[in-house]
């Protein structure tokens, strides 16, 4: 696909809460390079259903983390998450990843602009082939290609420690400034409790502290057993819609391993948040796109998503704030079937 020169805008300077217009096929492709990309993301075929929508700021996309290569934070230019704009993995499969759509802020505009006029396009064969990677749309068992497999590359390292985009969650209206501190102050904590000196002590403290006012425990995601040795299951043939109690962290805990594994699953100690919490079942997971290798996986046992559970980057270390969203996924070992959502 050609690329054309663009002239309006690539930085609106968007924040949390403003309306914006997607941008037509005609605009959205005369910004895309031969590999259907802006600045390496990729514009997927998913996204065309968007073109033309009145859609609102759900989150500024100026830094991700990086699930690829382990790196930690990872910083993305001129980007924005929007309310209800997630992929449904219609070309790429039928994954049923559900990620977050990342879109870079030339690909829309402010909602009282007017589109520019450009002739008409037929572009979506190329974008869907672009799903693909190189000469993979034929194969069988193809490597898929996504804004989730090339986030590496559409991003540059963004250390831990660059308060700038602290402050940057703040003035795009990410977070509150009470909340980032409140982050900043729990990964500070994390950090000591991290040195091993007087862990348990420092870790009694803080549910000491949390019990007394009514908060979580101290997050864990090590578990019992050796790392190596087979991990417990649990069948309960959860159905979407019903309803389930998020089991406790000293439950979970006897199911994994001491690196935070069931069968291949990890329980992040993002997680830990919703234990004691009824949610509800959103979607069984049968398959997800491998970030890393751009092959598609089938779960061989249950992998549960809830509604409106996702990573809120609240105790990880590295990528605290995190805008991202991403789903988290439960075995049913982790979850007990309860009548509805109240106890």
């Amino acid at each position: 696909m050609s690329n054309l020169k663009f002239a309006w805008p690539r930085h609106l300077g968007l924040r949390v809460g403003d309306w914006v217009m997607v941008r037509t096929q005609e605009e959205i492709v005369a910004t895309l390079d031969d590999r259907d990309r802006l600045d390496n993301l990729p514009f997927q075929p998913e996204m065309l259903a968007f073109c033309g929508k009145r859609m609102r700021v759900a989150k500024v996309a100026h830094k991700t983390c990086d699930n690829i290569h382990k790196t930690g934070g990872r910083r993305m230019l001129d980007a924005v998450h929007l309310e209800g704009a997630r992929c449904d993995g219609a070309d790429h499969g039928g994954c049923m990843a559900d990620c977050v759509f990342f879109w870079k802020e030339a690909w829309l505009r402010k909602a009282d602009d007017k589109p520019n006029v450009l002739p008409p396009i037929n572009s979506q064969e190329a974008i869907r082939i672009s799903a693909f990677a190189p000469g993979q749309e034929d194969e069988a068992d193809p490597v898929y290609v996504c804004q989730v497999t090339a986030l590496y590359e559409a991003t540059t390292l963004l250390p831990w420690w660059d308060v700038r985009q602290y402050l940057r969650d703040v003035t795009t209206g990410n977070h509150s400034a009470w909340n980032i501190c409140k982050l900043l102050v729990f990964a500070a904590y994390r950090h000591l409790v991290g040195i091993g000196i007087g862990y348990s002590a420092l870790i009694g403290a803080y549910n000491r502290f949390q019990n007394w006012r009514g908060g979580k425990p101290y997050p864990l995601g090590s578990g019992d057993i050796p790392d190596g040795m087979p991990t417990p299951t649990e069948v309960l043939d959860l159905k979407v819609g019903e309803w389930v109690e998020v089991k406790s962290s000293a439950e979970i805990l006897k199911t994994i391993t001491r690196n935070g594994f069931n069968r291949g699953m990890r329980y992040d100690m993002e997680m830990s948040k919703y234990s004691g919490e009824r949610q509800r079942v959103e979607m069984r997971v049968e398959k997800l796109i491998n970030e890393h290798t751009g092959k598609m996986v089938q779960m061989k046992s249950a992998c549960i998503q809830l509604e409106n559970i996702y990573c809120r980057a609240e105790c990880t270390a590295k990528r605290v704030g995190c805008p991202r969203a991403s789903n988290t996924y439960w075995r049913e070992i982790w979850l007990r079937r309860v009548d509805g959502p109240n106890s």
